[in-house]
C-alpha cells in the first residue's frame, strides 16, 4: 500500500494491523571465459549500473536475481516488480494488500514465494532470517527496515554479505508527507535501471502522464471539490482519527480536479479530525480506502448517513479504493476513479 512507516504505525494501532556466496558478484557473463570477456559482457548488457540511494551508492554487476521485499506496510515494491514484469527475481516477498484497482495484481502477490520466514514483532524479516534468505537486493519501503533496534538486518551487514540495499522514495527520513506521484515513477525508474528494463519503466511513465493529463485537462475548474480521504474503520465506528491531510493523495487528488479538505488540519500525513470539524467542514466527496478487512462502500455511506449536511451526502458522491492511492506503479488509476465521480459531466 505503499505506505512510510509513520502511517504504518498508525495502521498498526488502528488495526491491530545472506551467505557471501550468493552475495558476492561479477561484471562477467561467464567467470570461466576470463576477464576481458567478461568485461565485453558485462558492457554489452548495460552492466555495471550505479545509483545513489538515501546518501548510499549502490552499484550493480548484474541484475539481482534473489529480491527479498521487506513488508513495511507497503505493496508498492512488489506490485512495481510485477508492473515490471519481475516477479522471478522474488525469493522472498511478505508485502500483500489482498485487494488491487489493477485486475489480477492481488492474485498475482498471493502466488510469490515468502520464504518460509517466522517474522518479528514488527511483522517483518528478522536479521538472522534474512541473512538466510541469501539475497542479493533487499527492498525496503523506508529505513526503518534497516534499523538494528528493531531486529533488522542494517545496511551495512547485508552489504558485507553482497547484498545491496534499497529505500524506496521520500523513505530516507521516514516523511510520506512530501510524497507526489513523481515519487512513483522514480520507484519505477530505479527498479528499471537496476534491473536493466528501463524501457519499460518509461513506457508505463509515460502511459501514466498520458493518463493522468487526459483526465486533468477534463476537470479544471475554479472551485475545485473538496474531499476527504480516510480509511474505512475496522470496527464500522465511525473514526476520524486517520484523515489524510498530505502526501501522495494530495497528488492524486488534484490530478483528478480536487482538493483535500483537510489539508491544513496538519503537517504531518495524518489528521486527528474532531467530529465538530468534520461535520461543519464542506465534504464535496468521500474518498474511502479498504485497508483490508474493511467494508469500504458500507463505511462510506455510513459517513453520508451520519453528516447529511455534507454536499456529499446530498449528491452522494464517494469512492472506495485501495493499492492505487499510495506509492506504487497505477496511481493514474485512483485519478481516473476519483476524477469520475468530481466531474461525473467531463467524460
Amino acid at each position: 500500500m505503499s505506505m512510510k512507516r509513520p502511517a504504518a504505525a498508525a495502521l498498526a494501532a488502528a488495526f491491530c494491523l545472506l551467505t557471501a556466496a550468493c552475495g558476492s558478484s561479477s561484471g562477467t557473463a561467464n567467470d570461466t571465459a576470463g576477464n576481458a570477456a567478461g568485461k565485453a559482457a558485462g558492457q554489452a548488457s548495460g552492466y555495471p549500473v550505479t545509483l545513489d540511494n538515501c546518501g548510499r551508492k549502490l552499484t550493480f554487476e548484474k541484475a539481482p536475481d534473489r529480491v527479498v521485499v521487506m513488508n513495511g506496510a507497503s505493496v508498492a515494491e512488489v506490485s512495481t516488480l510485477l508492473a515490471l514484469g519481475l516477479e522471478d527475481k522474488i525469493v522472498a516477498n511478505q508485502q500483500g494488500y489482498g485487494r488491487s484497482e489493477v485486475p489480477g495484481r492481488a492474485d498475482a502477490i498471493k502466488k510469490l514465494p515468502t520464504g518460509g520466514i517466522t517474522l518479528n514483532g514488527a511483522g517483518d524479516i528478522p536479521r538472522e532470517a534474512m541473512l538466510g534468505l541469501r539475497p542479493d537486493l533487499v527492498l525496503s519501503v523506508t529505513s526503518y527496515g534497516y534499523e538494528q533496534k528493531n531486529g533488522f538486518a542494517t545496511r551495512e551487514q547485508l552489504q558485507q554479505v553482497g547484498a545491496n540495499s534499497y529505500i524506496s522514495p521520500q523513505g530516507c527520513d521516514d516523511d510520506p508527507s512530501k510524497m507526489t506521484v513523481a515519487d512513483s515513477y522514480q520507484l519505477l525508474r530505479d527498479m528499471g535501471k537496476i534491473f536493466h528494463v528501463g524501457d519499460r519503466a518509461e513506457k508505463l511513465i509515460a502511459a501514466s502522464e498520458k493518463k493522468i493529463a487526459a483526465v486533468s485537462g477534463k476537470t479544471g475548474t475554479d472551485k475545485p471539490p473538496k474531499v476527504m480521504v480516510l480509511f474505512a474503520s475496522p470496527t464500522g465506528k465511525t473514526d476520524f482519527s486517520l484523515v489524510f491531510a498530505k502526501g501522495i493523495v494530495n497528488d492524486i487528488l488534484a490530478g483528478a480536479g480536487g482538493v483535500n479538505a483537510f489539508e491544513d488540519s496538519s503537517e504531518t500525513l495524518f489528521a486527528n479530525v474532531s467530529k465538530e470539524k468534520a461535520a461543519t467542514t464542506d465534504v464535496d466527496a468521500l474518498v474511502v480506502i479498504d485497508a483490508g478487512g474493511t467494508d469500504a462502500e458500507a463505511y462510506a455511506k455510513q459517513l453520508l448517513k451520519e453528516f447529511p449536511q455534507w454536499p456529499a451526502a446530498r449528491t452522494n458522491t464517494y469512492v472506495t479504493l485501495s493499492d492505487s492511492m499510495y506509492l506504487g506503479p497505477s496511481n493514474d488509476l485512483a485519478v481516473k476513479k476519483i476524477a469520475e465521480v468530481l466531474h461525473p459531466d467531463a467524460g
